[in-house]
């Protein structure tokens, strides 16, 4: 079943550049949107007070703050180490109270799942952010964009608008013992469609749905990805009646995907693969290879805008191997801080076979510019 997108508005170019100004009008202050200090933000001043000036060990508590009222849970009980504590967090513009508990860890013989792990049993229904970072670079990963891009493959070019629609919405969550470590269960939805800007009415050419479910894990510096997830392609009704369209194919499957990822400082590494099962057409290939790199500045170049970038890279086996190349480099938007909203201005360029539905056949390359809002 395919819905029929209304394409007529106008001047395609104009209403991205009027779109951005708004954006950055909405960010650029440094009032509210910018600097308003969020449990997130507290979360991580909070322990990177304790480590760093009261020398507290990062396994020896776990830090919890909701609505400005945080809650530490010590496993071993020093009453110096809790009035120091509890007398210099008071101080702390933004936290509201402070609760300091002690509940002794497990003398037990911890089981298998927690000893590998490291997770507790304290959970969190649906939390804030993922731990797992959205991949900079992918041009399916999953988020509010937009883009404006010169598009060319081997049989036509043209100006061409890429849109999505897209959140990962989590579950549930069950902290780790340190801070920012846990394993969360996740829902994903997202729509990706494209638009021939160079046609009257800026035909819809194609339009990709997905839906999975990701379970995502963090310890450390150290990161990981577990999704399970649908995707269905169609073709816009303007451009099939174009006479331009190929044959129509009836795109569709399901997929197991795994990425690992590891940090360092301001760089991100990470790679995996993924496996198709019933596939349609049925002869599509199945196995698949995806790595690439990450840079995220920490140093804010004005106010909090940061320099960011990102290469992404994929093999498929569909494609004899070839490697489909996804470059995007610009500026980032809002507080550094897992979980918090920012937006990035990003350019792109991508080469290699079509990203986009029943396109995969085609060998392409399309560079432009890029809005993006998400986490």
């Amino acid at each position: 079943m395919r819905m029929r997108i209304d394409t007529s508005i106008e001047g395609g170019g104009r209403l991205f550049v009027a779109t951005f100004c708004l954006m950055l009008l909405l960010t650029s202050g440094p009032a509210m949107a910018v600097n308003r200090v969020g449990d997130e933000f507290l979360t991580g001043y909070v322990a990177s007070f304790l480590e760093r000036d009261l020398h507290w060990e990062r396994d020896t508590y776990i830090l919890k703050i909701v609505n400005g009222v945080a809650t530490i849970t010590l496993f071993e009980d020093d009453p110096l180490r809790r009035e120091e504590a509890d007398k210099q967090l008071r101080k702390i513009d933004g936290l509201l109270r402070v609760t300091i508990m002690v509940k002794p860890a497990d003398t037990g013989k911890p089981g298998m799942i927690r000893r590998l792990t490291g997770i507790t049993g304290e959970a969190e229904v649906f939390p804030p952010g993922d731990m797992f970072r959205p991949l900079l670079a992918d041009p399916r990963q999953p988020q509010f964009f937009a883009s404006v891009v010169r598009f060319r493959s081997e049989v036509d070019q043209y100006e061409m608008a890429a849109v999505g629609f897209g959140e990962t919405y989590g579950l549930c969550k069950f902290f780790g013992n340190r801070e920012g470590d846990g394993l969360q269960l996740n829902v994903e939805a997202a729509l990706f469609a494209q638009f021939n800007l160079d046609t009257p009415s800026m035909n819809l050419i194609n339009a990709d749905y997905t839906i999975g479910i990701p379970l995502t894990y963090r310890s450390g510096a150290n990161s990981m990805r577990l999704r399970l997830y649908h995707q269905s392609s169609h073709l816009g009704d303007e451009f099939l009646q174009s006479g331009n369209a190929p044959t129509q194919v009836n795109l569709s499957y399901e997929a197991a995907e795994f990425i690992y990822s590891c940090e360092w400082r301001a760089w991100r590494l990470y790679g995996g693969g993924e496996y198709l099962s019933d596939p349609e057409p049925v002869d599509l290939k199945r196995r698949g290879v995806h790595w690439g790199i990450e840079y995220r500045g920490s140093k804010p170049l004005v106010w909090n805008v940061r320099p960011v970038g990102g290469v992404d890279m994929k093999r498929l086996d569909e494609h004899d191997w070839a490697v489909d190349t996804s470059i995007k480099a610009g500026l980032e938007f809002g507080h550094p801080n897992p979980g918090q909203r920012r937006m990035r201005l990003m350019g792109e360029w991508y080469k290699g076979y079509d990203p986009h539905g029943q396109f995969y056949v085609n060998q392409v390359e399309y560079y432009g510019l890029s809005i993006s809002l998400g986490f």
